[in-house]
């Protein structure tokens, strides 16, 4: 598939320009670099059988990569739940990362997507027994900036039914490869003519969108869900964070879909595009078309935290 054909069909908040350097990007599988087209994986490997692996997705800004420590400790935590054994260290693989980079030339503007499965089979089945490979780790970095439009105009969700499930059927903290219930949410979201799906928890109260976090201002107050049904996202934390910080209310709560309705604004959160606003949800217009007071205080504080980040604590990474 090439970016082209992707990029006719990319909606929400992932949508982003199309780069033609991104045809001749070296990807990083196993410490190996390889051409895009000549980058590929064992029809054996764990993550292609099973959707057995963890992933993250990674921002570069300023020859920095945010909040790295963050991404790779989710990472690394997913490896020891799912008991995927490790040949390398975070450090080792923080160099790895930015010795890709530098062989791309690539100092800004990129998305990372990081994955790690635990390993080529000797036959297709589950049992991890049966894994003859240490795991296989894949660093895809692609120039993909947001588009203005994305943030300008906001996004329409769609409320779905499928739902944010229970951690002892597949505990939704864990960023693994198995997304087939977000995937079927945004199938039905798409179907709606919505950018994203916003999904319920196990008792009806909101729990998370597909593939970002979701916020409404409510009151005067910030919401969002209990954390118990989504995946503990890095910017999610961020504003949580930083709410605090700039003396804001901020509550992780129970709340349903008239609180959604009714709210003063809404907006989603995630790696790749920071904080975008939510224009509607099920067909009802959220707050003042584009009269956002809240979300602009908190993009332009996010913005602070993500240039102190690489002014500070991301000033220190290792360099190649």
């Amino acid at each position: 598939m090439t970016e082209s054909f992707e990029g006719e069909y990319m909606k929400g908040t992932h949508d982003y320009e199309l780069d033609e350097r991104n045809q001749n990007i070296l990807i990083d599988i196993n410490a190996e670099h390889f051409r895009r087209s000549e980058a590929k994986i064992s029809v054996f490997d764990s993550g292609f059988i099973l959707g057995d692996g963890v992933w993250e997705g990674l921002r570069l800004e300023n020859n920095t990569v945010l909040f790295l420590e963050s991404h790779l400790n989710r990472l690394f935590e997913g490896m020891k739940t799912l008991d995927i054994p490790t040949d390398f260290t975070a450090d080792e693989l923080t160099v790895r990362i930015y010795k890709l980079l530098a062989v791309n030339g690539m100092n800004d503007g990129v998305h990372i997507r990081l994955m790690v499965s635990r390993g080529v089979k000797a036959t297709p089945y589950q049992d991890p027994r049966v894994t003859i490979t240490p795991p296989t780790v894949v660093i895809i970095p692609e120039y993909k900036q947001v588009l203005p439009e994305t943030i300008e105009k906001g996004l329409r969700l769609y409320t779905v039914y499928v739902r944010r499930g229970y951690p002892d059927v597949q505990d939704p903290a864990l960023n693994t490869h198995s997304k087939l219930n977000c995937i079927t949410a945004c199938i039905q979201a798409t179907k709606a003519g919505a950018d994203e799906a916003l999904m319920l928890d196990p008792h009806g109260f909101v729990a998370t969108c597909n593939s970002t976090h979701f916020f409404i201002v409510r009151h005067g107050e910030i919401w969002t869900s209990t954390g118990d049904y989504c995946l503990d996202g890095i910017t999610r934390a961020k504003v949580l964070e930083m709410s605090t910080k700039l003396g804001l209310k901020v509550r992780q709560k129970n709340f349903t879909l008239t609180d959604v309705y009714n709210a003063e604004e809404a907006f989603v959160t995630g790696t790749f595009a920071g904080l975008v606003p939510v224009t509607e949800v099920d067909g009802r217009s959220i707050g003042d078309e584009y009269h956002y007071p809240m979300i602009k205080q908190l993009q332009a504080q996010y913005r602070k935290t993500v240039e102190a980040y690489i002014d500070g604590p991301g000033s220190n990474h290792s360099r190649v």
